[in-house]
């Protein structure tokens, strides 16, 4: 008999019982819905224990590698402990700010030295608590072989407290908290080396992108990768110069530098990023597709996506509001 620890409580979880069933029958209530592992709706995530894989079948990899799974197929066979999706499972570590540069004039690059390891995947997001008590999210810009130096991308906010105080009065030498990582939006070399990748990102997007990138040609990604990154206004184009480097020093990467607004450089194309990459790209089957930023966009690219031919599965996001990361453990803005 399989022990489930959930919420600090263990319950004991009958014969080929799954774990929806064993919480439903002690009275404890999770999401649920179809309760055939279709809908996803019961997603949980195990910490402990070893989960079944047939309650991961049809989950992306980066979320079987995380230990997502289904609960209401998943017949535990031994003690497992678990957690809602959205619960902040990692222990808070102190960081200290080593570099702040203006990237642009309301875009700053924090990069923070973990003073305990810090394991994640170029592309996902932690959590930062500033002096202020104050937690948001912001995306991994850097690989995870910088012996725990981590960059961030952040974008000041007229009424962001958070990013006001980490442009303002954040100084080097100061420490904060970090928690994490969370997010599925990142580059796995066994899934995606011998894959064409399209990258979209409006605003501070590019930063998961720009680490998806890194890590992408550090792992020497055998196919094109296509960044299309967008702004209204030059201001919010940045790392220009950084990635033209880029794509002249590797053949299979390319840069599209894109402006919707009436702002205008000699380097950058007219119109939105995603309308530009799939008049590019009109045929995604057996693409990988990331999208990082607005919401909007990123849902509308979502589908645009799919309709396509890119595989569901395929297409990894992370949406933006105001182009930061709100006060949710999973959910970025």
């Amino acid at each position: 008999m399989a022990r489930i620890t959930f919420n600090d409580q263990v319950y004991h979880c009958v014969n080929n019982e799954s774990v929806l069933d064993c919480l439903t029958r002690h009275g404890v209530s999770i999401p649920s819905s179809c309760k055939s592992g279709v809908c996803q709706t019961c997603l949980m995530r195990g910490s402990k224990g070893k989960i079944p894989k047939d309650a991961q079948l049809d989950l992306k990899p980066s979320l079987v590698n995380q230990n997502y799974f289904f609960s209401c197929v998943c017949k535990p066979t031994q003690d497992i402990n678990i957690h809602l999706p959205d619960e902040d499972i990692n222990p808070k570590l102190i960081a200290t700010v080593i570099q702040k540069n203006k990237l642009q004039p309301g875009i700053l690059q924090l990069i923070l030295q973990s003073q305990s390891p810090f394991n994640y995947q170029a592309g996902q997001f932690l959590n930062l608590t500033g002096a202020n008590g104050i937690t948001r999210s912001y995306s991994i810009a850097s690989l995870p072989q910088a012996n725990n130096q981590i960059e961030l991308h952040i974008k000041k906010i007229a009424s962001g407290n958070l990013s006001t105080w980490i442009f303002d009065e954040l100084e080097i030498a100061q420490e904060v908290l970090i928690s994490g990582p969370h997010g599925d939006c990142y580059y796995m070399t066994e899934h995606h080396r011998h894959q064409p990748l399209l990258l979209i990102g409006t605003g501070t997007g590019l930063a998961p992108l720009y680490g998806i990138i890194q890590d992408a040609l550090y792992q020497k990604h055998t196919q094109a990768i296509h960044l299309f990154h967008g702004s209204r206004a030059t201001t919010d184009l940045y790392l220009v110069d950084t990635l033209l480097a880029l794509k002249k020093q590797h053949k299979n990467f390319n840069y599209t530098p894109c402006l919707s607004g009436s702002s205008s450089f000699s380097g950058a194309t007219k119109g939105r990023a995603d309308v530009i990459a799939l008049q590019q790209h009109p045929k995604l089957k057996g693409w990988q597709v990331f999208l990082c930023g607005h919401p909007d966009m990123v849902n509308t690219m979502k589908k645009k996506s799919f309709l396509q031919g890119a595989a569901l599965q395929a297409i990894h996001t992370d949406s933006f509001v105001h182009n930061h990361h709100v006060e949710t453990p999973i959910k970025p803005n």
